[in-house]
């Protein structure tokens, strides 16, 4: 059951769903139910690393798409890597006028949507994912944002996806949909641990997706991991200070950008 829902989990909160998902995500200044309300008993350390040389320094931040706002998770060593920064780098920056595309019923943006619908029913939002509250804070900031990726790449990309083959699963667990339920804990257990800096539970469902459909696998994490981490390398070869902020689930497992920069001789270390 577990498996079931974590690769439901990563057909709904992967990179490419992310910026997705913000067609059902309210504006930024919206709701006040969506502003942060912070618990004061709980500080978040949520995993930070760096790569640099000489005159080169990037953090690399694992975020999560969605959150409570109940833990403080933007001050200490990962605000501190922010201001230090001369620009932020996010996965893809989302268009002020979106696409009309087509939803198709059992497709990867059908899930997406269902899957950020039952993250709002249990208390989770978009806009207070790490990924728009860094997009909000370098705004605020006049702090340059720069993508990885096109908006129409991750659309594309995310769109040719295939449906998973489930070879190595049982058909009873992830043949049909996890209940609301059944989802809704999933998903805060997701929100727990990466305030705690445990990418276990990320790292569940990046594996998952890589038995279900390698082919996915491949498409959203391996390929695009190996991508950036030639852009982290490259970008070393220019002075400065840079954030970068991806889903953890691609900082986790043997094909992680980590992974990828230590394949290319260039070293990585967790700082938080």
């Amino acid at each position: 059951m577990v498996k079931g829902l974590a690769a439901r989990c990563v057909r709904g909160l992967s990179g490419a769903c992310a910026a997705l998902a913000l067609w059902h995500a309210p504006p930024a200044s919206a709701a006040a139910s969506d502003m942060p309300v912070h618990d004061e008993a709980h500080c978040a350390r949520p995993a930070l690393w760096v790569v640099g040389d000489a005159d080169t320094t990037i953090f690399l931040f694992g975020t999560i798409h969605t959150h409570d706002g109940r833990a403080h998770w933007f001050d200490h060593a990962v605000r501190l890597a922010f201001e230090r920064s001369d620009e932020l780098v996010l996965e893809t920056i989302v268009p002020t006028e979106l696409p009309r595309v087509a939803v198709a019923p059992g497709s990867g943006l059908a899930v997406a949507h269902r899957t950020i619908d039952t993250a709002r029913a249990a208390g989770l939002s978009v806009q207070l994912g790490a990924d728009l509250v860094l997009a909000r804070a370098a705004d605020a900031a006049a702090k340059p944002v720069i993508g990885l990726e096109s908006f129409d790449e991750q659309l594309r990309m995310y769109q040719a996806l295939p449906g998973p083959t489930r070879p190595a699963i049982p058909a009873a667990a992830v043949s049909s949909p996890p209940a609301k339920d059944a989802l809704a804990p999933f998903l805060r257990h997701m929100v727990e641990s990466w305030n705690r800096g445990d990418a276990g539970p990320v790292e569940t469902v990046v594996d998952t997706v890589k038995i279900q459909s390698p082919e996915a696998y491949r498409r959203l994490f391996s390929e695009r991991n190996a991508a950036w981490a030639r852009w982290i390398g490259r970008r070393l070869d220019r002075p400065g200070v840079v954030f970068v902020a991806v889903g953890t689930g691609h900082l986790v497992g043997p094909d992680s950008v980590q992974a990828r920069l230590s394949q290319a001789g260039i070293h990585s270390a967790r700082i938080n």
